[in-house]
């Protein structure tokens, strides 16, 4: 098993419902580690910025004005395939094809509000923790 470093959001839609507390207890108790975390409140550009891999697509707009709706908390999760058991834990986009007890079944209240997101790969892990942390800040 490779120990892993994978970026995390909690969307503003889960910050405004007060669920912070609780996804981060679940990837806890998931037994992955907080390596990183910070509150923030995303300005439109900073999205844009983010989100630049999906400029293309019909949602992009749309994503990035949510994103920088409120607050959302970024964290950097460590372990063992932490980018694998992120995704397990997060579960699927569309909330309504999400596995029972999945972080988005249980919290997400659409597919453009679904609560978290989480690196899809290695690659796009480092790109995203970068984007958001200084090397010296994950511990």
């Amino acid at each position: 098993m490779a120990i892993e470093r994978t970026l995390s959001i909690v969307k503003p839609d889960a910050t405004r419902r007060n669920l912070i507390g609780k996804i981060i207890a679940r990837f806890e108790s998931e037994g992955l580690r907080i390596a990183a975390v910070r509150k923030t409140h995303l300005s439109r550009r900073e999205a844009e910025g983010f989100y630049a891999v999906h400029k293309e697509r019909p949602f992009f707009g749309e994503l990035c004005e949510f994103m920088s709706s409120g607050p959302c908390v970024v964290m950097v999760l460590e372990g063992e395939n932490a980018i694998v058991r992120n995704r397990e834990i997060m579960g699927a986009t569309n909330p309504a094809q999400a596995a029972e007890g999945t972080l988005r079944k249980l919290f997400a209240t659409s597919v453009g509000e679904n609560a978290v997101h989480g690196s899809d790969s290695p690659d796009n892990a480092k790109i995203e923790i970068a984007y958001f942390f200084r090397e010296t800040e994950v511990h």
